[in-house]
């Protein structure tokens, strides 16, 4: 009987407390530390306090602090891996006819192919997403026919999509202040570039730690210093390497990832909605494919409320322009991949 009052009464409690009462405390120091280690995560505490306004001992405690709290979940390197002559298939899938045991036995079954970069269940309008990378795009067709062959009845809906690129804008959000966003978006896509197998052995260390020091780089690598900064600043003006940057638990200091699919009634205003939605400092990317919807973008918001008034804004100012939307945010990874093993 004492057991399940407490039961009772900590069920009471977590009804009456909010999101906001699991969310760690970070200041306007530590947002714009997050902030500029998403622009370059590789430049030093002494250049990101001058920036900040703080000692670089006091950023390396907070930088401890924000990893310690898991607010920071890895330093990573933003690769264009379609510049490396990879090709990349998106698939999102709806369930039918499942139980969480099978649903299991088909995330493992994308989890341990050998070029999976990507496997998430989401929440909203779709129950599995799936990113494949490789460069000979007949062994993704190859697996997909084997995954048919065993999982066809389960899939309710399949949509696959080609990857060809897309913007990444600035996260300007975290400062509560305008920044230079426009001019800092970067790029993914474009022509294959030539690189070695050095090169890809740097941007795999990379890809694990963007704050490995070069010297460790030439150790790891038995090359010199002088040539590991040379690889990595040609692959740098190559377009190979993107951004140093963050992969931070959004949820955690009290915001939500959302990917929106957007269907146009007038396809010939896309630029003009891309334009207005720049100027929003919660977009964080635009994505480019084709076979899917018309514009997707992925958001980092405060909650589906404010999700929505994004949306309204859009379709109140481009009226009768957008026929649908769709959105839906990852309740939980299952694989992620910076850099395909070649």
């Amino acid at each position: 009987m004492f057991f399940e009052k407490v039961l009772q009464n900590v069920k009471v409690l977590i009804k009456k407390c909010s999101f906001a009462d699991f969310m760690e405390k970070v200041d306007i120091k530590d947002r714009k530390i997050l902030y500029h280690l998403d622009l370059n995560s590789r430049q030093s505490f002494s250049q990101i306090g001058t920036k900040v306004g703080l000692h670089k001992d006091a950023v390396a405690l907070r930088v401890k602090r924000l990893k310690e709290k898991g607010i920071i979940i890895r330093f990573n390197t933003l690769i264009d891996t379609l510049k490396l002559g990879y090709s990349c298939m998106r698939f999102y899938f709806n369930y039918q006819y499942t139980s969480p045991e099978i649903k299991e036995k088909i995330i493992n079954h994308f989890v341990n192919f050998k070029h999976t970069q990507t496997v998430a269940s989401p929440e909203g309008s779709i129950d599995l997403c799936v990113f494949l990378l490789a460069k000979n795009v007949t062994e993704i067709h190859s697996f997909w026919q084997k995954t048919l062959s065993k999982y066809r009845d389960y899939f309710a809906n399949q949509i696959i999509a080609p990857f060809i690129g897309e913007n990444i804008y600035t996260k300007s959000f975290l400062i509560g202040e305008k920044d230079d966003r426009i001019n800092q978006i970067v790029r993914r896509g474009g022509e294959i570039v030539d690189y070695d197998d050095l090169d890809f052995q740097i941007l795999q260390l990379l890809a694990r730690n963007s704050r490995i020091p070069t010297i460790d780089i030439a150790n790891k690598l038995n090359i010199t210093t002088a040539t590991a900064s040379k690889r990595i600043k040609t692959l740098k003006d190559l377009g190979i390497i993107l951004r140093f940057h963050i992969t931070t638990n959004w949820e955690l200091i009290g915001y939500k990832w959302f990917k929106v699919d957007l269907y146009l009634k007038d396809y010939n205003k896309i630029n003009q909605i891309i334009k207005y939605l720049e100027g929003n400092p919660h977009l964080a990317y635009i994505d480019k494919t084709f076979g899917y919807a018309d514009l997707e973008l992925e958001l980092i918001v405060e909650n589906v409320n404010q999700l929505n008034q994004i949306i309204e804004d859009i379709s109140s100012k481009f009226p009768k322009m957008i026929r649908s939307n769709t959105y839906f945010s990852v309740a939980k990874s299952h694989k992620w991949v910076d850099m395909p093993e070649r």
